[in-house]
């Protein structure tokens, strides 16, 4: 094989590897759910931004998911168990709480208080 087309085939591989390393395997949070159902629904997107209401009754949860950057707002809160990569803990997230950040690789959260909790999430593109 002359030395263009080993050189073309490493690039190939290589921009091929990276690529895959770069998605992530994880649903966003409107792709997962809990127990096969839906938790959040699409509110508006268009091409600056994409918003979801995320609703989750008493003992319901969103199964392991990811987040790109984004804000939050709780319209109604509750207590939550919440699992990540720093461990399990329990929070009390209460009505008009806010909260943003630059992602999250991954969590799985369980709403183990006794009142539905419903959440706006505002991701910018």
């Amino acid at each position: 094989m002359n030395s263009f087309k080993t050189t073309f085939l490493f690039f190939l591989f290589s921009t091929l590897m990276i690529a895959c390393q770069q998605t992530n395997p994880l649903p966003d949070p409107l792709e997962a759910g809990w127990k096969g159902e839906p938790v959040c629904e699409l509110i508006q997107e268009d091409n600056k931004l994409r918003v979801l209401r995320c609703t989750f009754a008493p003992g319901v949860g969103h199964d392991r998911h990811y987040h790109k950057p984004h804000f939050g707002y709780t319209i109604a809160g509750s207590r939550f168990q919440i699992k990540d990569e720093k461990g399990i803990r329990e929070v009390d997230l209460p009505d008009g709480y806010t909260f943003n950040n630059k992602g999250v690789k991954w969590h799985e959260v369980l709403n183990i208080g006794d009142s539905t909790a419903v959440f706006l999430i505002v991701e910018p593109k």
